[in-house]
């Protein structure tokens, strides 16, 4: 008799051990998109960048952004995505070319999350760096046009080469159907009645500033607008978490949209001749919140 009531109480405690463990959350990696402002301008070094002479930028208006990729990466040798790839959207083949697909990435604000993955599923070990590709980009920017201070809407295509369907700017939809290359733009001018009726202008910037501090050891693809970042202190993971982890991808967009200023007045004047030049975010911190 006491022997079967030893059985039963293991068989109860082993039951109630099985229920816990399944009720039991596993502990993921949390990847957050943060888009600031006052954080340092970089050039593609790593360095504090200084505007060219000739040159103006502002701060735009961040609308959301779209991100193609997050690889971890151990150190400075380690090659482009051979590091833990830990996210990355669709892509396709497109009459021989590679693309992301814009229809598939998910549009971000500031703040929102970009992804979850168990922690039992990111490699154990050491990471000094981060390397995020930047696919989309969607703000608002001033400029001026016959004495009117306006407000616009761009959408600018950063990543490598992106299959577009259509992408709606503002309150205007541009149909694709094909691949654009990196620095492919629509811009959503507003309407001024009674005397203008707003437009889209299409256009290609001439390139795009990636950072890339480690580029002497690990270069990028050309025409990558795979951003990295140096973590703060080493990212450690061990492969025995318990608990949540989470990486917010912090980057700058500190006067990120530049144009040439050909009058010196700071001004976005593009009905004089100023042409934009840049759209690239100009820095990339990865900030570890365990």
């Amino acid at each position: 008799m006491i022997f079967r009531h030893l059985i039963l109480m293991a068989l109860i405690v082993s039951v109630s051990a099985c229920k816990k463990d399944k009720g039991k959350a596993e502990p993921k990696l949390i990847f957050k998109v943060k888009l600031d402002p006052q954080q340092p301008r970089l050039d593609v070094m790593g360095n504090p960048s200084v505007m060219p002479a000739g040159h103006a930028a502002q701060n735009p208006e961040f609308n959301f952004v779209a991100l193609h990729s997050i690889e971890l990466v151990p150190n400075k040798f380690t090659q482009f995505e051979q590091g833990d790839l830990v996210y990355s959207a669709k892509s396709i083949m497109q009459n021989g070319v590679h693309a992301v697909v814009f229809d598939e990435l998910k549009q971000l604000k500031n703040g929102d999350v970009v992804f979850t993955i168990p922690l039992s599923k990111v490699t154990p070990g050491s990471y000094e760096y981060i390397r995020s590709s930047v696919a989309y980009q969607n703000y608002n920017f001033n400029f001026s046009a016959n004495g009117y201070d306006l407000t616009g809407t761009v959408g600018c295509f950063v990543g490598h080469n992106t299959y577009i369907s259509s992408y709606t700017i503002k309150d205007k939809t541009v149909t694709v159907n094909g691949v654009k290359a990196q620095g492919y733009y629509g811009i959503e001018i507003p309407p001024i009645p009674p005397y203008y009726a707003g437009e889209v202008i299409e256009g290609q910037t001439p390139g795009t500033t990636v950072i890339n501090p480690i580029s002497t050891t690990s270069p990028l693809p050309s025409g990558s607008c795979t951003v990295t970042g140096t973590f703060p202190e080493k990212f450690i993971v061990t492969g025995n978490e318990t608990k949540d982890i989470v990486i917010t991808l912090s980057f700058s967009t500190n006067n990120s949209f530049e144009w040439t200023d050909t009058n010196g007045n700071g001004k976005l004047e593009p009905l004089d001749g100023e042409q934009v030049v840049d759209m690239g975010l100009r820095g990339l911190i990865p900030l570890v919140e365990r």
